[in-house]
């Protein structure tokens, strides 16, 4: 009988795509876009990725009850 081992290394990712942000986040994308105060960074010249650490701690702030803006609240006071 034959016997064959499998090595399987598996890399979290840490910066994401906005869909993929949103799915993280557990919010359909139209929500996130709204409901995320988290900036994204862009690594590559017209390429948006959103840290998953900075997803992170929103949703920690969310949990905690700690004040975190949406873009509009932020626009609203300008």
């Amino acid at each position: 009988m034959a016997t064959t081992n499998l090595n399987i290394s598996v890399i979290d990712k840490r910066m994401m795509k906005q869909s993929e942000a949103a799915s993280y986040s557990g919010l359909p994308v139209k929500h996130f876009k709204a409901a995320c105060p988290v900036r994204p960074v862009e690594l590559k010249e017209g390429t948006l990725l959103w840290d998953r650490k900075d997803i992170d701690l929103w949703i920690d702030d969310v949990k905690s009850g700690a004040m975190t803006e949406t873009r509009d609240d932020i626009l609203g006071r300008l």
